[in-house]
């Protein structure tokens, strides 16, 4: 089966702008997210889903310096960005992502992907009910699953948001949720705001090795001890 990732990525977050780009111990925010996948055994391939817009040209020179490929689309139907790169290159089913997770646990995508190989679901994801942290979302969906539901799709929201849709109509569909074995779901892991930077930035400062060969649970443990000390440098 051909299972790709396809990664969503812009610059013009109102609330941290320009954070794909932002660099984490000397590292755009995308890269770490695009050498994570590319140390997935289980992808066949990967590709950046941004927009027309100027402003992500940036993003589009990562991926030429990475020699990852990308496809430009839509600002606002993110989705359609999603339904066109399947058409383009008949990829069976993805693994979504997106620039908002940096850290996400390549060991994760693997299990997701493992498990929907099994071929008893159209999507296996582990945020219908979360328990893993925010920023270790998984989701890999069947790409005829998808390009079905895609044209149902009216709410501007769904189609901003890609799987929006099928969760909430997940009567529809097969769907088996990855529970973790400890509830996580309070750990906020992704990237949104400013100080979320900070505590990233400050995880990949303890990092003494390739950050994709860290599991999600030492990365919680990190957070930890970042997340303190950042707090701690906010009072001086």
């Amino acid at each position: 089966m051909n299972i790709a990732a396809i990664v969503q990525a812009r610059m013009d977050s109102v609330r941290l702008p320009g954070k794909a780009m932002c660099e984490m111990a000397g590292k755009p925010v995308l890269q770490y997210l695009l050498e994570s996948l590319q140390n997935c055994c289980c992808l066949d391939g990967i590709i950046v889903a941004t927009s027309v817009k100027s402003s992500d040209k940036p993003i589009v020179d990562l991926c030429d310096r990475l020699n990852v490929k990308y496809y430009r689309g839509d600002v606002s139907n993110v989705a359609s960005r999603f339904a066109e790169i399947l058409d383009k290159y008949g990829f069976e089913a993805f693994v979504r992502a997106s620039a908002d997770s940096p850290l996400l646990d390549c060991g994760l995508v693997k299990k997701a992907v493992t498990i929907f190989k099994e071929g008893k679901f159209e999507i296996v994801t582990n945020v219908l009910k979360r328990t893993y942290p925010s920023g270790q979302s998984v989701e890999v969906m069947s790409a005829k699953t998808f390009k079905d539901g895609y044209k149902l799709i009216k709410d501007p929201d769904d189609l901003e948001h890609v799987t929006k849709y099928f969760y909430r109509n997940s009567g529809r569909f097969k769907i088996f949720n990855i529970e973790s074995s400890e509830d996580f779901s309070a750990i906020d892991l992704s990237l949104d705001v400013k100080e979320d930077f900070d505590v990233m930035s400050s995880i990949a400062g303890l990092m003494d090795k390739p950050h994709w060969r860290y599991g999600m649970t030492d990365i919680v443990s990190m957070y930890k001890k970042a997340l303190k000390d950042v707090k701690a440098r906010q009072l001086l």
